[in-house]
């Protein structure tokens, strides 16, 4: 036993002794016990000093009022929570229940504990559920999403929400809350209250496998360009390591593309700024083309819209968007009337948004196969609760085989003997495709059964429900279940539980234990096995040419040999997403680091930080040197034209010699500031903040939607001799700069050309130059 495991134990024997004291209370003087657990903490103890008596009366409460009490492995779990590891547990362990105790051990102190869950649905089930043993104690608890597609939180529900002591959600409605609070007007909007406590329930879903995909919102459409067009037909008459090259999911041009590329554009250099657009849609159409593929990233619907899809569950993203035009690129690449692209307001990724958690703790199934990952990015450790009852489930040996036809035939044959006996089948495949394709197949035996993949994802509770009863086939991806058991039906273990069989490699081995693990819960019997073979889309990496000589023209190849490649190919494809998932971190980093400046400023403007008067005097004066110093030939039309857009709609006369042109400015701005100020009187300084608030949003967005852009470009260059992150951070810097220059000069003009009136209780309007 290690030294975690050492500390998780000793803990456990310390409620297990609470336990037997709190069992006597009644339940008024339970519920009192929330009451001394609050004072206690503002006398000075910790959460760690009251954990053995806090998950007593929880566990207690959990039995009083949910008829379950929580058994010695699920207090080993929640001890592990609260300690912010990373925990794996079983399915079918109860996870949820295990929650209960760090939530509420957590939400004594007043500060936001929140459990992140896998979708709306287990969100509001839990919320509603445990809500009752929260509500018993005391505590208040709240869902953070809406409850039906009618529903609107608007900033005083989300108030609501996240006031409550304990708060259940998705990470997607965290994400966007988070940056939607960073985007207000005034601090009487602001809803969220600093982050403390975090759960995240599948844990390896949301911190690997959706790692990289930032949570963007978008703001202003942009004019669309018919660049998109024009760059699609481009990319299909290139030629595959001629005039580009594919490796570990990235793609760029070669020489040969990139001279290709300046005659077709006629164009003399591909990477200068003023061709920086057509790089940009070059790179789009190079990864639509490439790296996206339908029914595996994304489906096309019938009302002619892209809809991306989640790796790790197969479900689909209603509602979210890839940024920077990719989106438009794919659209373009399916032959779909293009969306509007919006401007890129404010991104982060889940890596970021976690991190933000002083306590940051997950549980999910399968989570250990990550660990070196996790402790390397988020500085988590792992740790294994042992299931309450030994696993009985039979996990046979893969098998293998040449083509998909002889792996699909195999399959069935499997199928149509287990399901003769009664036994529930759940057959689980990676893609879209090849659920339609199994679904088809079982059709033509006659076999009745459910089809589970991104395009009826409405009915998954429905037929979760039915997968584990007598003679039902259920065909799913890899999202059958996932947050959800499947119960065994009457007579069900008599025949060997629920049978999962695997359609393909998956790209790693989290994902095949999470379908495994969709058997065999609790210790009930089940059994799971895998056909795999070289046409599956793990293998693809092995190159056609090479798969072709087998596959097509037939030549003989041994089963041991197919096992070696398939193994090979599913340890390329997991090294190569963790790389990815490392570059999104790095890059990423870049605008973490201006994003903590940016909102830091921010915030401080809400919260009525008043600017120092003589700073801004000084602004407005290097702002006039810097324009003086960029027109050395200034006529008095060209300055009068710099007058009239930065410092006063009215010209007036003044006394300078036409020679001094720089003191003319100066003086003329130092009496447009004068004369706001007197104005505006008292009320001045906060016009001034707002007025900063105004130009530092605009430059802000600029800049979230430049290095969306600058990113995609930067990725399309070619790696030989090339460090593209150093290129990536050194433009970001020059850019971060330059923004901070912008933002200078418009805060200036808003203050000096800003209109003002007043409002409804004295409120200050201003309409903006």
């Amino acid at each position: 036993m290690n030294k975690i495991d050492k500390r998780l134990h000793f803990l456990l024997g310390k409620v297990k002794e609470e336990c037997k004291k709190v069992k006597e209370l009644s339940d008024y003087e339970l519920k009192n016990k929330t009451l001394e657990f609050k004072e206690r903490l503002k006398n000075g103890e910790t959460t760690d000093d009251l954990l053995p008596e806090a998950f007593a009366v929880c566990c207690e409460a959990d039995y009083r009022v949910l008829g379950m009490f929580p058994y010695d492995v699920q207090i080993l779990g929640g001890i592990a929570l609260h300690l912010c590891y990373l925990c794996e547990m079983n399915t079918g362990e109860g996870k949820t229940l295990t929650a209960t105790m760090p939530l509420y051990l957590n939400g004594l102190t007043g500060k936001s504990s929140i459990l992140v869950t896998a979708n709306e649905y287990l969100a509001i089930r839990d919320a509603e559920e445990m809500g009752q043993v929260y509500k018993f104690l005391g505590l208040s608890v709240e869902a953070g999403v809406k409850r039906d597609t009618n529903e609107k939180l608007d900033n005083d529900s989300k108030k609501d929400v996240y006031a409550a002591d304990i708060v259940y959600t998705t990470h997607g409605s965290l994400g966007f809350d988070y940056l939607l609070n960073n985007l207000v007007q005034s601090k009487e909007d602001r809803f969220m209250r600093d982050f403390y406590f975090v759960i995240i329930d599948e844990a390896d879903s949301v911190l690997l496998d959706s790692a990289s995909m930032p949570l963007v919102i978008s703001g202003s459409p942009r004019v669309q360009s018919n660049l998109y067009g024009i760059t699609d037909f481009f990319v299909t008459t290139l030629v595959e390591d001629v005039h580009y090259e594919i490796e570990d999911k990235k793609v760029w041009l070669t020489n040969k593309g990139i001279e290709y590329a300046k005659r077709y554009f006629r164009i003399e250099n591909l990477y200068s700024k003023e061709n920086f657009d057509v790089l940009r849609h070059i790179v789009l159409a190079l990864r639509a083309h490439f790296l996206m593929e339908i029914d595996v990233d994304y489906v096309a619907t019938d009302e002619g819209e892209i809809v991306l899809l989640d790796k790790s569950t197969g479900r689909k993203m209603k509602g979210m968007k890839l940024r920077g035009g990719s989106h438009q690129a794919i659209e373009e690449k399916e032959h779909l009337k293009l969306s509007q692209e919006q401007r890129s307001v404010a991104s982060i990724t889940y890596q970021n948004l976690f991190n933000l958690f002083p306590k940051m703790s997950g549980m999910s199934g399968t989570i250990k196969d990550g660990k070196e990952e996790l402790l390397e990015v988020y500085n988590k450790r792992v740790v294994v609760i042992p299931p309450r009852k030994p696993m009985i489930r039979k996990d046979m040996p893969d098998k293998y085989f040449k083509t998909s036809e002889e792996q699909f035939d195999a399959v069935i044959k499997e199928t149509v003997k287990r399901h003769k006996t009664g036994q529930p089948v759940l057959l689980i495949a990676s893609l879209i495709s090849d659920t339609e394709m199994l679904s088809k197949l079982l059709v033509q035996e006659n076999i009745e059964h459910s089809v589970l993949n991104a395009n009826n994802a409405f009915w998954e509770a429905e037929i979760i429900k039915e997968a584990g009863q007598k003679n039902v086939v259920t065909v799913a991806t890899s999202m059958a279940g996932r947050g959800t058991d499947i119960h065994l039906g009457p007579g069900v273990k008599e025949l060997g539980g629920l049978c999962v069989l695997g359609i393909g490699r998956m790209s790693n081995t989290r994902d095949e234990r999470q379908a495994r693990g969709r058997a065999g819960r609790q210790g009930e019997p089940g059994v799971s096995i895998f056909y795999t073979s070289l046409e599956d889309d793990v293998c693809t990496i092995l190159g056609e040419d090479f798969l072709e000589k087998y596959i097509d023209k037939g030549r003989y190849i041994s089963k041991h040999r197919i096992k070696k490649l398939i193994n090979k190919s599913q340890k390329i494809k997991d090294e190569s997403n963790v790389s990815q998932r490392k570059s999104s971190v790095d890059y990423d980093s870049v605008m973490k680091r201006q994003r903590t400046i940016m909102y830091k400023t921010r915030n401080d403007l809400l919260d009525g930080k008043s600017l120092d008067e003589n700073v801004l005097i000084q602004i407005y004066k290097q702002n006039i040197n810097d324009y003086v110093k960029e027109n050395k030939k200034m006529d008095d039309k060209t300055m009068y034209r710099y007058i009239l857009d930065n410092l006063s709609y009215r010209l007036k006369e003044l006394s300078i010699s036409s020679a001094n042109k720089k003191d003319y400015l100066k003086q003329y701005a130092d009496m447009a500031f004068k004369d706001k100020k007197q104005l505006l009187g008292n009320r001045f300084s906060e016009y001034c903040r707002l007025c900063t608030l105004k130009a530092l949003d605009d430059g802000w967005i600029e800049e979230v939607d430049y290095l969306q852009q600058l990113q995609a470009a930067i990725s399309g260059r070619s790696t030989a001799q090339r460090n593209l992150l150093y290129e990536y951070q050194r433009e970001a810097r020059l850019s971060f700069r330059d923004m901070e220059k912008s933002i200078k000069k418009a805060m200036i003009r808003n203050i000096l050309l800003g209109e003002v009136s007043f409002g409804k209780d004295n409120e200050m309007i201003i309409l903006y130059p």
